[in-house]
């Protein structure tokens, strides 16, 4: 079990590491488009190539991220039932969810994409529009990701069987992943009690209400 929850451990940081520099891929994109759109009105040129990588750069950008999202469980549920049942109904019905889902669906997706991007890759296809971009690379984000997302569930699944065996936390709650404003409102606010309370030390105990005060 110590060498699953190691692979675990290491799945995490991949994909935590992945995460956060995924978010400068779509600054780049929204560079792109900004110089794109400024070219195009002041000196009239266009370019297909610029238009595509815009999107090339945003579908990698929430592919890789994939199990990012799952390790923090940010993706979107609906749950009416499952909130509701006890802490080890809820975990195993994740286990049964990320072996029997989530698995099977990545490994499919992987099988039948790469493939493809082969293929792409060999023939050197590129995009119909003219002056287009090559396509195998943006076909590359959908094993790429799905891979990722796929070893995000062992990880939650590894997480989750240690959890039942006594070995581990709770894998249901929700990772801290506070940011700087965050961080700095939360010191703020100790500050602020802190202060409170030395000021309320300082003053005393006051009178009960009917009470003069000793001289």
């Amino acid at each position: 079990m110590n060498l699953l929850l190691l692979f675990s451990r290491g799945v995490d940081w991949l994909n935590a590491f992945i995460g956060r520099y995924a978010i400068w891929l779509i600054f780049v994109a929204t560079l792109i488009s900004a110089v794109n759109a400024l070219v195009r009105k002041l000196l009239g040129v266009s370019s297909n190539a610029f238009l595509e990588i815009q999107w090339y750069l945003f579908a990698w950008s929430f592919l890789i991220a994939a199990g990012y999202t799952l390790l923090h469980r940010e993706h979107v549920r609906i749950d009416v039932l499952n909130s509701r049942l006890p802490k080890k109904v809820q975990v195993w019905i994740d286990i049964v969810g990320f072996a029997l889902f989530l698995t099977p669906l990545c490994l499919v997706i992987i099988y039948l994409t790469w493939p493809v991007v082969l293929q792409m890759y060999q023939s050197g296809e590129t995009s119909g529009n003219s002056g287009g971009l090559v396509r195998w690379p943006v076909w590359l984000a959908i094993p790429v990701g799905v891979t990722l997302l796929m070893l995000q569930g062992w990880s939650e699944l590894i997480k989750r069987i240690a959890f039942l065996r006594g070995q581990g936390p709770d894998p249901m709650g929700r990772l801290s992943q506070a940011t700087a404003e965050q961080e700095l409102a939360e010191a703020l606010r100790q500050q602020t009690q802190e202060a409170q309370v030395s000021q309320q030390l300082a003053q005393g105990p006051q009178p009960a209400a009917g009470q003069q005060p000793q001289s």
